[in-house]
């Protein structure tokens, strides 16, 4: 596993560098945002883990400039933030999960090595919930025609609720599928992607194409038949 591990503070840099390379991990280190950018965008990376409170550019920008430029290497976000807003803001600008610090190295290890193992299916058909249409081969989604953007573990999440659309899909299902068997992650950060998702897809409209199964999990419902596109929502 190659890690490009984004951390200004030289002492935290140097000690994940040793533990990693102790566990058979390549790691390259860049301590400032701006840093981590061109070695991200020049070299092929398993995983990243990025630091958000960077000098100049921070993590959050370092992030959402990787997007931009169609670097889909998984993120994880190493942050003393632990606020609901600041963790949203994270994932939604193109992060794949975060761990807040201080944290324990196993954990760090477990996530690192659960991003890495993820990959994005590319069957050649469409998935298609009512107007919402996912195409698994060129990796895009649209509803009413119009292109909405995702990053990939919203992409992926969003594939399989829609792989089991009319189903109750366990949060357990969730979990081994999108982050992997043997994931350690935040006990909210399932129910926050899908929040993003909601506000991605439904803009707001009710009832949303996802539903909450307290208790057990997701599923997401076909619109009814009178679902009006955007034009005739005035």
């Amino acid at each position: 596993m190659r890690v490009l591990v984004v951390e200004d503070e030289l002492k935290m840099a140097e000690l994940l560098k040793r533990a990693l390379q102790e566990r058979q991990c390549a790691v390259d280190i860049a301590r400032t945002g701006l840093e981590g950018l061109r070695l991200a965008r020049s070299s092929v990376f398993d995983v990243i883990t990025l630091d958000v409170m960077l000098p100049g550019m921070d993590g959050i920008e370092v992030a959402q400039e990787l997007r931009r430029s169609m670097v889909s290497t998984p993120i994880l976000f190493l942050t003393a933030r632990d606020s609901k807003l600041d963790v949203v803001r994270g994932l939604e600008l193109g992060g794949d999960d975060y761990l807040t610090k201080p944290f324990s190295f196993i954990e760090l290890l477990a996530r690192l090595r659960a991003l890495a193992r993820r990959k994005v299916a590319v069957p050649p058909q469409q998935i298609s919930v009512g107007d919402l249409i996912l195409d698994a081969g060129t990796l895009t989604v649209t509803r009413y025609g119009q292109p909405i953007e995702f990053s990939r573990t919203e992409f992926l999440l969003l594939e399989v609720l829609m792989r089991h659309a009319g189903r109750v899909v366990f949060r357990q299902v969730l979990f081994d599928t999108v982050w992997g068997t043997g994931h350690s992650i935040e006990s909210n950060t399932l129910d926050v992607f899908i929040g993003l998702l909601r506000r991605k897809i439904d803009h707001g409209r009710s009832p949303g194409l996802i539903r909450t199964v307290r208790g057990f999990g997701y599923q997401m419902d076909p619109p009814a038949i009178s679902c009006l596109g955007p034009s005739e929502l005035g």
